[in-house]
């Protein structure tokens, strides 16, 4: 052979498993599809193809100036980054597959692959571009019932008791000890008390079939998980003989710095009395369990109400309990994150930021000084402002009416201002949060925390969290937030709404969103909106548009401009 001579390797693989369908003898068929494969510049064209298809169901195309782009990454290409690893995890080759998607992805070996609440904020990803993929994802967590309610019974419940991590069965994979790396210690870990899961799942049930009105998957699957978990949260729920309200104890909330009320004799089993995050999820996915046994036909409501042995007494039960939640308050008339929280002692913030920099585990730091997190008003996320982001105002000030408590624009901006000062954002989750909340009344805020939450992982603002796995919570939130904040693009069952509310530095935004079976092309800009339905698109799609509504025809492009939709009203 002469020497300096190039040679060219082509490698092509075929991976059969034994739980792929139409199976055979996996060796033959692997033989088989090896042989049959196409050259391989054929095999990279149908990849491209495959790709370029993803793109235009799912990039969102944002026009930035300069002085606010991100150096040395453009706001764009860490938008298509995040894109990208969303849909290495999950996308039309998920369908059909006993997966979800884990909260590191397919990235690394953080958190074992396994499943958490994070599904919250990544389902909707799909929901809004490719409903088919969210309803197979929820189809993971219908399959794992059974240890679901296996998990409740063990703990003395009723219903479904979804774990805090899931593997591949759906029993409960969470850790019971923790390292702390400051301080080398092994310390107990109580984060399976987080039963905020089940509020997670009936939350993606429900905005699922909200949006795509998918009456078959709620009449098959969705229901029977909305009533299994209402079962559990009543059977968690006992009523004080004192005010006839309704509590929850023994749990933990978002904020994970809180396990237990320290020194006390409940301290070594952990858990806290009506978290508030928990209790007003809670009451709410105990009526969207009532809304879905009215919205099922009698024959089915019968059948399944028999299958489940559900009883009328249960359902009052559940309506008695949303409506009489209790709800702890601070003195000055805001939400307390749990009860208790109020007599905890301050932090001096500024002293723990002087000494140690980057204070976002301010856990681990009080560990390693020997003090309880639990002794203080700190927060790794406030999960009090969770229910803003989760919940849009109308709907949140309706739940909370209903157990008494009136939420104002002012009330509501107190409460976000006092658990901003108190929040170490300890989970890049935080900023995304914030980022939501703050935009109605600190924009130049809010875009801090947007764009600290859109840099976390293509800079590892953590210090060596993202070579343990990318996070596809915070990856799906930066996405969506271009589109259902600053786009202001939401789906419902009777069309699109638009609301845009464009930050300075952004000047367009274009994207494609799904609206039974119709995909249509938005374009937004500060003065107009423009919405394009394909050609052949099954329906008509209302456009919802400063108070007027518009029905978009497949093959139409409409301009929407603010003044003249109101001129016509």
């Amino acid at each position: 052979m002469k020497s300096e001579r190039t040679i060219h390797i082509e490698k092509l693989i075929s991976l059969h498993t034994t739980r792929d369908p139409a199976l055979g003898d996996l060796v033959k068929d692997g033989l088989d599809a090896v042989r049959r494969a196409p050259e391989m510049d054929r095999l990279i064209e149908q990849q491209g193809v495959a790709w370029n298809r993803l793109w235009e169901r799912f990039d969102v195309q944002v026009d930035v100036a300069p002085e606010w782009d991100l150096s040395p990454y453009s706001f764009q290409l860490i938008l298509r980054l995040h894109t990208f690893h969303l849909l290495q995890t999950a996308s039309q080759n998920t369908v059909g597959m006993d997966v979800s998607v884990p909260a590191r992805g397919w990235t690394g070996e953080a958190y074992r692959g396994h499943i958490f609440w994070d599904e919250a904020y990544v389902l909707p990803f799909y929901t809004l571009r490719a409903p088919e993929i969210a309803r197979s994802l929820l189809l993971y967590r219908f399959r794992r019932l059974g240890e679901a309610r296996a998990g409740a019974e063990e703990e003395g419940y009723a219903g479904a008791m979804f774990p805090w991590q899931s593997g591949s069965n759906g029993r409960e994979e969470t850790q019971v000890i923790h390292l702390n790396p400051r301080s080398g210690r092994w310390d107990p870990d109580r984060s399976h008390l987080q039963r905020h899961v089940n509020a997670a799942i009936a939350y993606n049930v429900w905005t699922y079939y909200r949006t795509t009105k998918d009456r078959e998957f709620l009449h098959q699957y969705g229901a029977e998980i909305l009533l299994e978990i209402a079962r559990f949260w009543s059977s968690l729920c006992f009523q004080n003989k004192k005010d006839g309200r309704f509590e929850i104890h023994g749990v933990m909330g978002p904020d994970e710095f809180h396990e237990a009320y320290s020194g006390t004799s409940s301290a070594e089993s952990g858990g806290l009395r009506n978290n508030a995050y928990t209790n007003v999820t809670a009451a709410w996915c105990l009526d969207r369990a009532i809304r879905a046994l009215k919205t099922l036909d009698e024959p089915t409501r019968s059948d399944l109400m028999e299958h489940l042995g559900l009883t009328e007494e249960e359902i009052v039960r559940w309506g008695e309990i949303s409506e009489r939640m209790a709800l702890p308050l601070l003195p000055q008339g805001i939400l307390e994150q749990f009860e208790g929280y109020g007599e905890l002692d301050d932090l001096d913030w500024e002293a723990y930021r002087e000494k140690y920099g980057d204070i976002g585990r301010l856990d681990r730091i009080l560990k390693a000084e020997g003090v309880s997190p639990d002794r203080y008003k700190v927060s790794k996320q406030a999960d009090v402002c969770m229910l803003f982001y989760l919940f849009d105002q109308e709907e949140l000030t309706a739940l909370l009416a209903r157990s008494g408590y009136p939420l104002t624009d002012a009330k509501m901006q107190e409460t976000i201002e006092y658990y901003r000062q108190r929040t170490s954002h300890g989970s890049t989750l935080s900023h995304l949060v914030f980022a939501a909340v703050l935009d109605a009344f600190d924009r130049e805020e809010a875009w801090k925390h947007y764009m600290e939450a859109l840099r976390s992982d293509v800079e590892d603002i953590q210090g060596g969290t993202t070579p343990e796995g990318i996070h596809t919570a915070v990856m799906a939130g930066t996405v969506r937030h271009v589109i259902e904040r600053f786009a202001g693009i939401r789906l419902a069952g009777e069309g699109i709404s638009l609301t845009p509310r464009l930050p300075d530095g952004l000047s367009r935004i274009r994207c494609v969103v799904s609206y039974r079976g119709s995909a249509a092309a938005i374009a937004v800009t500060p003065s107009e909106v423009e919405v394009a339905v394909v050609e052949g698109a099954p329906v008509e799609v209302p456009v919802h548009f400063a108070g007027t509504v518009r029905n978009v025809r497949p093959g139409e492009h409409a301009a929407l401009y603010p003044r003249s939709v109101g001129a016509e009203e």
